[in-house]
């Protein structure tokens, strides 16, 4: 455990705090608000399936006075692997990112960011990559630090949901 968090990976059981934290990061970097019967089934799926992708919670110091203590969850990753024919193996992409508003600017994105590129080199992963709006700042300055650069290629989509 690093600064007091210590990151794991999600358990079905995290299903509602993933789902309260996608909502909240979509309503703070979009203005969205997610419709919450699809984000649900959309965060079970990929518990329930690893090759779609994992998330890892990052937790901070037990939280006393409830029954046995639990860990607070400070942040939130998820992972999803893309085949990289051109360099022959996966690449995941860094996706739902979300540091709970009281453990911001405390290392967490940076313990979750260190945690995936360790295990993505374990497991053969050949490189990671993210996207973020080009006018979040801070976040493009936080990737920067952590040893990631600028991509050559502009994203285009197509989004039908």
């Amino acid at each position: 455990m690093t600064g007091g968090y210590r990151i794991r990976p999600a358990r079905p059981e995290d299903r509602d705090l993933i789902v309260r934290f996608n909502q909240a990061m979509a309503r703070e970097t979009e203005g969205r608000d997610l419709e919450e019967a699809t984000i649900v089934a959309g965060v079970e799926a990929l518990l329930a399936d690893p090759s779609k992708g994992r998330y890892f919670l990052a937790e901070g110091a037990e939280v006393s006075g409830q029954s046995g203590g639990h860990a607070e969850v400070a942040g939130q990753l998820m992972v999803t692997p893309e085949w990289s024919d051109w360099r022959n193996g996966p690449v995941w992409w860094i996706q739902s990112v979300y540091v709970a508003p009281a453990h911001r600017r405390r290392g967490v994105y940076r313990l979750l960011h260190e945690h995936v590129r360790e295990a993505g080199r374990a497991e053969g992963v050949v490189g990671l990559r993210l996207y973020v709006d080009r006018d979040n700042g801070t976040a493009q300055d936080t990737y920067g630090v952590l040893g990631m650069n600028e991509s050559r290629y502009i994203m285009y989509e197509e989004d039908w949901a």
